[in-house]
C-alpha cells in the first residue's frame, strides 16, 4: 500500500537526515530577526547538527537605520518561505552595515536552504569576521563544512576556536554534534556534558545528547534525555523547555517509529506551531495526514515544507502524492518531476507516477493509451530500481499494479477511441484513492 512507503520515506529516511541533513539541501536553519525581549545569542540545534536559529537583541545585533529595516523585511519573507525575497534583503542589510554578523548569519541561512552551499560557509564566514564573538557563526561555518563532506577542514576549524574559548558552552555543544555526526558518540556525550557543567542551563547542550542517543539507536536513552527537557522529573527536577520543537521532533520521530502514532501526531505539531519552518517536522506531519486519508489538511503543511525546503526530494514527492490524493494530476507531475530532479535515485516518484497514471479518470495532454503506457512505464521503473524484492516492511503491491495497467492496456487496443485526446477532468471531479 501506498500509505507504507509514505511511512518508510518519512520516519526510516528521516533517521537518515539526522545523520546528515545534505540530504534535502544543507543544514536545516532558522533565520530570527532582532526582537527586544530575547536574550542575545541564543541557538536552536537541527537534526542533522546546523543551527537553526539566533535571537540577537537589537542592541545586540548593533543594526539601526536603514540595516534594521532592510533585516527585518528579510525577516517578514522568510517567516513566508519567499526564500529569495529574504535573500535579498539580507544582503541589503549586510551591505547597509558590513560591521554587523546578524546580516551575513542570516543570508547564510538562507543560501544553505537554498543549495547554496559555498555562499552560505562565505556568508558565516563574514559573520565571524566582522565580529569574532559571534559564536552562532562560527558554529554554522563549522556544521556546514561536515555536512558538505569536509569533516576534517571543520574539525580543524572548530578546534582552533575552542582553544582561544575552552570554557564555551556553545562551542563545546558545536564540537559534540561534529562528534555526533562523524558517529563518534561516545565523545559526542562527554563534550555535550562539558558544556552543560559550563552552563548546567544550556539547552542546546541537553538536545544535543538526545539527538545523539537517537542517532546512536539508543532510543530508551534519548527518550529519557527528553523527559528531562520536554517533562521533568517532578518538583526536584522540572521540565527544562517543555515547548522545544527539536525535542518534540525527535521524540515525535521514535514516538512514530514505535507506532504510537496520535502522540508523534501531537509531537510534530507542536514543533510545527514552535518552528514553523522545521521542515522534517513538517515533512512528517504532512505524511502522517495523507496516510490518515487527509489530504485537504496535509496540503498547507507540505506546501511550507517545499517553500523552506526547495531542494528537498522528499517534501516535493508528499506533495506531489497529496495533490495526487486532491485529483490536481498536473500538479502532481510537477511535483514528482521536481523530487526526482532533486533526487533520481527516488524510486517512490516513479511509483507515485505510475499510479497516478493508472488510477486517474484522465491527465491533461494525455490520451487514454498513452496515460496507460505511461503508467506501466513508471511501474517497472520502481521495480527495477527497487529490486526483486520489496525492503523489509514495506508492501508495494507492484506486481498487482502492474498486471492491471497491462489488462486494461490490452482492453485499450480493442477501443478505437483509445487514440483520442483524453478530455480535461470538470473542476470539482473528486479525487480517486486506490
Amino acid at each position: 500500500m501506498r500509505s507504507t512507503i509514505i511511512e518508510r520515506l518519512s520516519a526510516g529516511v528521516a533517521t537518515g537526515l539526522l545523520l546528515a541533513l545534505t540530504a534535502c539541501g544543507g543544514a536545516d536553519k532558522q533565520v530570527v530577526p532582532p526582537a527586544k525581549n530575547a536574550t542575545a545569542g541564543t541557538p536552536v540545534m537541527t537534526q542533522g547538527g546546523g543551527e537553526v536559529g539566533i535571537v540577537d537583541s537589537a542592541g545586540g545585533s548593533g543594526l539601526s537605520g536603514t540595516a534594521l529595516s532592510r533585516y527585518e523585511e528579510g525577516w517578514k519573507a522568510w517567516l513566508k518561505g519567499d526564500l529569495q525575497t529574504a535573500k535579498t534583503k539580507f544582503q541589503e542589510a549586510k551591505e547597509a552595515d558590513p560591521k554587523s554578523p546578524s546580516p551575513p548569519y542570516s543570508l547564510g541561512v538562507v543560501l544553505e536552504r537554498l543549495g547554496d552551499t559555498a555562499g552560505a560557509q562565505n556568508a558565516y564566514r563574514s559573520a565571524f569576521t566582522a565580529n569574532p564573538e559571534h559564536e552562532i557563526s562560527v558554529c554554522a561555518h563549522a556544521l556546514s563544512l561536515a555536512n558538505s563532506g569536509h569533516a576534517g577542514e571543520a574539525d580543524t576549524f572548530l578546534s582552533d576556536r575552542r582553544s582561544k574559548k575552552p570554557n564555551s558552552p556553545r562551542l563545546t555543544a558545536c564540537n559534540a554534534e561534529l562528534k555526533s555526526i562523524a558517529k563518534d558518540h561516545a565523545t559526542a556525550q562527554q563534550l555535550a556534558q562539558d558544556a552543560l557543567r559550563m552552563d548546567p542551563d544550556f539547552k542546546e547542550a541537553m538536545v544535543t545528547i538526545a539527538r545523539d542517543h537517537y542517532r546512536a539507536r539508543k532510543l530508551d536513552l534519548a527518550k529519557y534525555a527528553l523527559q528531562a527537557i520536554l517533562e521533568g522529573f517532578g518538583d526536584a527536577s522540572p521540565a527544562r523547555d517543555k515547548e522545544n520543537a527539536e525535542a518534540r521532533l525527535i521524540r515525535g520521530l521514535i514516538y512514530r517509529e514505535g507506532g504510537a502514532r496520535a502522540v508523534a501526531l501531537a509531537d510534530f505539531e507542536a514543533a510545527v506551531k514552535r518552528r514553523p519552518d522545521l521542515v522534517e517536522a513538517l515533512i512528517n506531519l504532512g505524511s502522517m495526514r495523507l496516510e490518515a486519508g487527509n489530504a485537504t489538511e496535509a496540503q498547507p503543511v507540505l506546501e511550507s515544507a517545499t517553500r523552506f525546503a526547495p531542494n528537498s526530494a522528499i517534501a516535493h514527492l508528499n506533495l506531489g502524492d497529496c495533490y495526487r490524493l486532491l485529483g490536481r494530476y498536473a500538479d502532481a507531475k510537477k511535483e514528482f518531476d521536481i523530487a526526482l530532479s532533486r533526487d533520481s535515485s527516488l524510486a517512490a516518484a516513479h511509483y507515485d507516477l505510475g499510479l497516478m497514471f493508472l488510477t486517474a479518470p484522465t491527465i491533461p495532454g494525455y490520451t487514454a493509451d498513452s496515460q496507460v503506457s505511461t503508467a506501466i512505464k513508471e511501474l517497472e521503473t520502481y521495480r527495477t530500481m527497487r529490486g526483486p524484492k520489496p525492503l523489509p516492511g514495506v508492501q508495494d503491491d507492484i506486481d498487482d499494479l502492474i498486471a492491471r495497467a497491462k489488462a486494461k492496456q490490452a482492453e485499450l487496443k480493442q477501443t478505437p477511441a483509445a487514440a483520442a485526446p483524453a478530455a480535461t477532468p470538470p473542476a470539482s471531479a473528486p479525487p480517486t484513492k486506490k
